[in-house]
């Protein structure tokens, strides 16, 4: 009996995934909670795993393909038996109907192998020029699967053509050299897209700009780094102070930490700080929940742990809703300076850059300090300019002088 392989709920307001990539071939055995395919949706990346053993007959949604909630996107036999090592899988004719069923590019049971061949080993042929006769079907029932498809083409382009007529070589022209590649906005880009505009169309953003100087904080970190690490197992990093910063700024200005409700403005007493993170899918911010009763070593492992498992699209979606402040680090790849967006319905986003050393006066003598630009971007229906101000002197404070976050002054 052929098991259809359904795009299944994702969360509130997801009605759309993209195809990512997978895991398995049509014609391989697969085991029941096995990872199949993984999703893509505008949140984060969703591993789907078989819900029966059986071989793989059909991919009906290749990988970059959109589709919905609910639409099949391939079919497993479940009456396959796993195979030998090193056998190819047999499959009876029932797979053979559900591949009829639901590929409805193969053809019904043709000799011909152009009626054989399934639509992954279809696409590369296609793609390459090369005949379906020249690919040999080595899948359940003489089908040509998609690394058959892969070895024609190779085998194509490896076989010399006959007695080549030397021909000089022109020189490549200007019109040659402009290529272009037509690439759909994933999910993820899609919804960037979209808030970021509506935060622009519906917020009324300012962003007010300060400096601080890294000196404690950087002697801070070189003083105690191996007895940090020896004791958590994590290195001590800008971040943490920032986070532990902007708590003690958040509390102090309530306001920054708010969000507008209608004609209501809505205080928050918690600090579920979100941290922009760089991924396999892009910019991603997932939250420190509660970040007012975290340690600096636990602030560390959450983030070092985001980091890593957003690069494998590891990150759940609980962990990237809600948020009532958000921290982003341009530093990181150089930037010097920028104007960071409100993630609605946030009230506030505090931008870090590169540090860099420049001269300062200090006591009315000119010296070289390392130096970071800070800037708030916040809601100016919710936020004054007042009150910005004096979030972001307090943030300077803390870090010039961050014996001041353990002693709570």
């Amino acid at each position: 009996m052929s098991v259809d392989l359904r795009v299944p709920e994702a969360g509130e307001s997801i009605a759309e995934v993209r195809i990512g990539a997978w895991h398995k071939s049509e014609g391989e055995y697969v085991n029941a909670d096995e990872v199949v395919v993984e999703l893509e949706t505008d949140k984060a990346a969703i591993e789907l795993p078989a819900p029966v053993s059986g071989i793989l007959v059909s991919i009906v949604r290749p990988e970059g393909a959109g589709a919905a909630v609910g639409d099949v996107i391939g079919v497993i036999d479940e009456h396959s038996t796993e195979p030998v090592a090193g056998a190819k899988p047999s499959k009876p004719e029932a797979s053979v109907a559900a591949v009829e069923t639901h590929a409805p590019e193969a053809a019904e049971t043709s000799p011909d192998p152009a009626q054989r061949v399934m639509p992954s080993a279809k696409r590369v042929l296609g793609e390459a020029g090369v005949e379906a006769a020249a690919a040999k079907g080595t899948g359940p029932g003489g089908r040509v699967l998609k690394e058959d498809a892969i070895r024609a083409v190779e085998s194509a382009h490896a076989e010399p053509s006959p007695e080549p007529t030397p021909q000089p070589s022109p020189e490549p022209t200007a019109s040659a050299l402009r290529e272009e590649e037509i690439v759909p906005m994933s999910p993820l880009r899609k919804v960037i897209a979209r808030n970021l505009v509506a935060a622009q169309q519906s917020a009324a953003l300012l962003t007010t700009f300060n400096e601080v100087d890294m000196s404690a904080v950087i002697e801070l970190r070189k003083r105690y780094k191996d007895l940090f690490l020896e004791r958590h197992g994590i290195k001590l990093g800008f971040m943490s102070f920032f986070v532990k910063a902007a708590v003690d700024a958040l509390q102090t200005v309530p306001v920054v930490n708010a969000r507008l409700d209608g004609t209501q403005v809505v205080y928050r007493k918690y600090q579920d700080i979100g941290i922009a993170v760089g991924g396999g899918r892009g910019l991603v911010v997932p939250v420190l929940r509660n970040a007012e009763s975290m340690s600096f070593a636990s602030i560390e492992l959450a983030i070092a742990d985001f980091a890593k498992r957003a690069i494998q699209n590891k990150i759940g979606l609980a962990e990237l809703q809600g948020g009532t402040f958000t921290i982003s680090n341009g530093g990181i790849y150089g930037s010097m300076m920028s104007t960071p967006i409100v993630n609605p319905p946030q009230s506030g986003i505090l931008g870090m850059h590169a540090i860099q050393d420049r001269p300062v006066a200090i006591d009315g003598q000119v010296v070289v300090r390392p130096m970071m630009y800070l800037a708030l971007t916040y809601d100016h229906r919710v936020v004054d300019g007042r009150e910005a101000v004096t979030f972001l002197r307090r943030i300077k404070g803390l870090v010039e002088h961050p014996e001041r976050i353990w002693l709570q002054l």
